[in-house]
């Protein structure tokens, strides 16, 4: 009797004295197709970083970084998402046109790191007389989603190449999937408009037969509309080694940047555990480089000015600055998207900002 009074006391004593074990925070980030490559990186960020941050992250695919930016605003227990650079200032340049809800999306939203450049993609039936990106005008061009950072930057190149709009009867929104069906099959598509980091799943899974199918445009960064697109976006090597089933030698392409993101969160448990997301970033960093998506070798964790608008996420960026692997470097303001086009206009339904026909 002693002994067993003796025991439980003991066990009482071990469960008043013992510190209380802290759950796990559970957030979300919001990435992309779940073929591309911002939901690889979102597994990289769960897998590598989250845990020593206490936080069980889920990842979740998305329409792609337009809907990535509702879902962060709006969207209870999001407080992560990876954004294109272009899609962040259209939000940005709306904003300050007077778009109350673009507004009310984009102004809380700060950076935590610019991540890498994604490439980007223009494919067209392997019979096609093409050869270069600034060929495809008046043309049947697939732009991805509604909501999609594709949809921004095809539409938004098209527009710096031309001087126009891409016409709506020519415009088509479908997945990457169903648009590289049709265009190789019913041929009710010309080009399919694709950006994902390299390798992206979708198309480093083709097999060698699809090469008498489709093949990728080139960029020729001395014609005249391509040097138009090139003061907003950045020229890039979509390589061989990436696409060794598809693509024979590397090919000339564009690209733009993508950061990921959070919300200018003042609840002090919630500000803690995005600092220690950001230790754990630095912490873990090498891990990313060598056993995350093969895009991790292409980030930095420096900190370079943004643009004007672009803010970064203060308790994340006091950690950052200070980490070992965060090398300062000298960088361009984040590419401007044009001026707002007239309301509900393609740029609009695009963003989701369109609230009519």
């Amino acid at each position: 009797m002693v002994a067993r009074f003796l025991a439980a006391a003991v066990a009482v004593a071990a469960f008043v004295v013992c510190p209380a074990v802290h759950a796990a925070a559970d957030y979300k980030i919001v990435t992309a197709s779940e073929r591309g490559t911002y939901i690889q990186i979102g597994k990289d960020l769960a897998k590598f970083v989250a845990p020593e941050a206490d936080i069980a992250l889920e990842v979740l695919p998305s329409k792609g970084s337009a809907d990535n930016v509702n879902r962060l605003r709006y969207d209870t227990g999001v407080k992560f998402a990876i954004v294109q650079s272009d899609v962040y200032q259209a939000f940005l340049d709306y904003a300050s046109n007077g778009n109350a809800e673009a507004g009310r999306l984009i102004r809380p939203l700060r950076v935590i790191v610019p991540l890498y450049n994604e490439e980007i993609y223009f494919i067209v039936r392997a019979d096609s007389p093409l050869q270069f990106v600034h060929e495809i005008r008046n043309l049947r061009i697939n732009v991805g989603p509604l909501q999609s950072g594709t949809a921004m930057s095809a539409t938004t190149i098209y527009r710096l190449m031309y001087d126009e709009a891409l016409a709506e009867v020519n415009t088509s929104y479908l997945t990457n999937e169903d648009a590289l069906v049709k265009l190789a099959t019913d041929k009710t598509v010309d080009v399919v408009a694709i950006v994902a980091g390299q390798p992206a799943k979708i198309l480093a899974e083709m097999k060698p037969e699809a090469k008498q199918l489709v093949r990728l445009l080139k960029v020729d960064p001395n014609h005249a509309a391509t040097r138009a697109a090139l003061r907003t976006y950045v020229a890039a090597t979509i390589r061989s080694a990436s696409y060794p089933n598809w693509l024979d030698q590397d090919v000339p392409g564009l690209a733009v940047k993508a950061f990921l993101v959070t919300y200018d969160y003042t609840y002090k448990p919630t500000m803690e555990h995005m600092a220690k997301f950001a230790r754990s970033l630095c912490q873990n960093f090498n891990l990313l480089q060598t056993e995350g998506h093969p895009k991790w070798r292409d980030v930095e964790l420096a900190l370079p000015p943004l643009g004007r608008g672009w803010l970064y996420y203060p308790p994340s960026e006091r950690v950052l600055r200070s980490c070992p692997a965060a090398a300062p470097v000298a960088a361009s303001p984040p590419p401007a998207a044009p001026a707002a086009a007239a309301k509900c206009g393609q740029a609009e339904r695009v963003l989701g900002l369109c609230k009519g026909p």
